[in-house]
């Protein structure tokens, strides 16, 4: 008898069902729309590229079309390395004679002689970099401003950038003394008083919190008399518009103005304090600003915003620590911070930091990291936490310490009578003046007491060409090599002089060692007497009452 076919099971169901699925989907992918919308997953926009009206249009459009032949050329590079690559890896294995225990150091040694290459090459890229960006902003702009910090303004000051703009012709240097509110009222005058003899100089305190623009409209809505930067006021933008104002109105064509300066002098803080925006990126880390940044203050005057020089290595310890792009990771935190011990007044730092007197930097450190709290494991202070917290306060923009002004004025070589008349001419100097005297009376300084005297190193030196980046590497490796072998001649007679020692105390001991035989003989009987004669004495005074069961 044939079994029965069983027929599969009827996938039909209740409209009742089927419309509660549909339901329950349709609710499902609501909920998705909704998460998303939270998300913001919106569409891509257009890019909408460069508009006609902005400046150096053509420029822009040029550096984009070789930033994609540049990328392009790279991946077709990387394309040929991995096929010559893949190529070696074939013929190793179609040869089998070669060992592999031959190739594998062969190829360790290929990829350390690869990374190096690639860290060298990235440091220089990014230096060149700089450079071209420097030249660029110098080259395209009619007046410059040479950023100061007012603290050390003979420090910030890079001859090498000053001899290239007096050199390229018909271009105006003006010196801006910025952070004045950190350093005594005597001491800006002094410093106005030096500068002023050779360039037209602006007395300059940067507003340090700039708020977005939406922010600031709010604020002006609500509080008509309200600063637009909060309690962050800033002082001297009237002087430098007017400054630029006279001299674009006695040229009688639109201006560019490029702002140059070391790291964390507060070149962009100076474009967002004029533009009443924030319209450059402001920070505590040295070297944000990486490229030139072009910023329209009005119809008539553009600014630009330019990278930090690059210190030249030759500069002495306390200019490299203060003036080096860098983070504190990659300088050496200790001997940055002990290089700027040595300038400063140790009294004036010792009331400043509230810690006794110091022998040495290390001293130093450690009783400030007692005193701020700062200790590893152990209860050990943090010396190095002591030391990046040092170099984070000089190099920011909170603590007062001023330099003194040169006892006499001497001008640079680059500089001579007919340049400093002709930097000047063009410019209202008179109501520069007066503008300067009444940002001084205003802005509120701190007394000589409480700020700390520092030993300027003069001005400091610059990378301006690209040629000089290659020659500054070879330099440090020789540094390193004698500093490499000194350390080793030292270890060396360390060890010769432990050598001579071991060997005198062996013959020494050989000598002694028969008159010590005779002697040990005698003194072992007198001890094991000594011995007794005690033990019976203890068993004799022992109390047997105080034993417990």
């Amino acid at each position: 008898m044939k079994r029965p076919k069983l027929k599969k099971a009827s996938k039909r169901m209740t409209c009742h069902k089927r419309y509660k699925i549909q339901k329950k989907v349709r609710e499902h992918h609501r909920k998705l729309r909704k998460e998303a919308k939270k998300r913001g997953h919106k569409k891509p926009r257009k890019d909408p590229g460069v508009p006609n009206s902005a400046p150096f249009k053509e420029a822009l459009l040029r550096e984009a079309e070789l930033r994609k032949q540049r990328l392009e050329e790279l991946k077709q590079q990387q394309k040929l390395d991995r096929q010559k690559e893949l190529g070696k890896k074939r013929k190793l294995e179609t040869n089998p004679d070669i060992k592999p225990s031959n190739v594998e150091p062969m190829e360790k040694a290929f990829g350390l002689c690869k990374t190096e290459n690639k860290a060298k090459s990235g440091k220089q890229n990014s230096k060149k970099l700089y450079c071209q960006e420097l030249k660029k902003v110098i080259e395209a702009s009619d007046v410059v401003l040479e950023v100061l910090d007012a603290r050390d303004p003979l420090g910030c000051r890079c001859p090498q950038v000053e001899e290239a703009i007096v050199q390229s012709g018909q271009k105006k240097l003006v010196l801006i003394l910025n952070k004045s509110d950190l350093v005594p009222k005597e001491n800006l005058e002094s410093w106005l008083n030096y500068l002023k003899k050779e360039l037209p100089t602006v007395v300059f305190r940067a507003s340090t919190k700039p708020k977005d623009k939406g922010k600031i409209t709010k604020r002006v809505k609500a509080k008509k008399n309200a600063a637009p930067f909060g309690s962050e006021v800033c002082f001297g933008k009237e002087g430098l518009w007017k400054l630029l104002g006279s001299f674009q109105e006695t040229c009688g064509k639109a201006i560019q103005v490029g702002v140059i300066g070391f790291p964390n002098v507060g070149k962009s803080s100076i474009i967002n304090s004029l533009k009443q925006e924030q319209m450059c990126n402001v920070g505590v880390s040295m070297g944000l600003t990486r490229s030139m940044q072009v910023v329209p203050l009005d119809k008539q005057i553009t600014i630009i915003d330019s990278p930090s020089f690059i210190v030249s290595p030759l500069n002495s310890s306390s200019a490299l620590a203060l003036r080096s792009p860098a983070s504190i990771e990659v300088v050496k935190p200790m001997e940055a911070a002990s290089a700027i011990l040595a300038q400063a007044d140790a009294r004036q730092v010792v009331l400043k930091y509230t810690v006794p007197g110091y022998r040495n930097s290390l001293e130093f450190f450690t009783m400030l990291a007692q005193r701020r709290g700062m200790h590893q494991k152990g209860g050990i202070p943090n010396v190095e936490g002591a030391a990046k917290l040092l170099w984070s306060e000089w190099t920011g923009a909170s603590l007062a310490y001023y330099c003194h002004t040169p006892t006499s004025w001497t001008p640079p070589p680059y500089f001579n009578e007919s340049i400093v008349v002709d930097m000047k001419r063009d410019f209202n100097l008179e109501e520069l003046e007066k503008n300067n005297a009444q940002s001084i009376k205003a802005i509120k300084g701190p007394h000589l007491a409480s700020s700390i005297l520092f030993q300027s190193s003069g001005l400091t030196n610059g990378i301006i060409e690209e040629k000089d980046i290659h020659e500054e590497l070879p330099k440090r490796k020789e540094r390193k090599q004698e500093e490499e072998e000194d350390d080793k001649d030292s270890d060396q007679e360390i060890i010769d002089e432990e050598v001579d020692e071991k060997s005198s105390g062996m013959f020494a001991a050989e000598e002694t060692g028969e008159a010590l035989s005779e002697e040990s003989t005698a003194g072992e009987q007198s001890t094991r007497s000594f011995i007794l004669d005690k033990m019976i004495e203890d068993d004799d005074a022992y109390d047997f009452s105080t034993d417990y069961v």
